[in-house]
């Protein structure tokens, strides 16, 4: 789990321990879906790229693709299938990323609020939206 600042967690109860570890767990969820995101996008904007290029190159020519450390000879229409499908998955997976991260996002806010008014509410009189309201 991941570590609280010094000072704030020995006053606190319990309970909003619990849900500024969970936030500390979610704002680093948030910060590995978003490298990835970065990733995915950086791959697919290296695909686009290789599509745009493959456009200008005779039908004809001797292609070659990367496999592993080795470049591996391929057809015209081979190659462009191989990347558009790439190109079709990684904008997929952009798109997932982009809901996660948003979902991540919403649940921080969320418990965040939620830890917010748990200790504006700590042992004071119960205030607009409380148990009253």
């Amino acid at each position: 789990m991941a570590t609280n600042p010094e000072g704030m967690q020995g006053n606190l109860p319990p309970e909003a321990q619990e849900k500024l570890e969970t936030l500390q767990d979610l704002q680093e969820t948030a910060q590995n879906v978003a490298e990835q995101k970065q990733q995915t996008e950086t791959s697919l904007n290296e695909t686009e790229t290789a599509l745009e290029a493959l456009e200008g190159v005779d039908e004809d020519s001797v292609m070659y693709r990367e496999v592993g450390e080795l470049l591996i000879e391929t057809e015209y229409d081979a190659a462009a299938d191989q990347l558009e499908d790439k190109q079709e998955s990684l904008e997929v997976r952009v798109e997932q990323l982009i809901k996660q991260e948003e979902r991540v996002q919403e649940r921080f806010e969320n418990l965040q609020e939620e830890l917010q008014e748990m200790l504006s509410g700590a042992g004071g009189p119960q205030g607009p939206g409380g148990a009253g309201a």
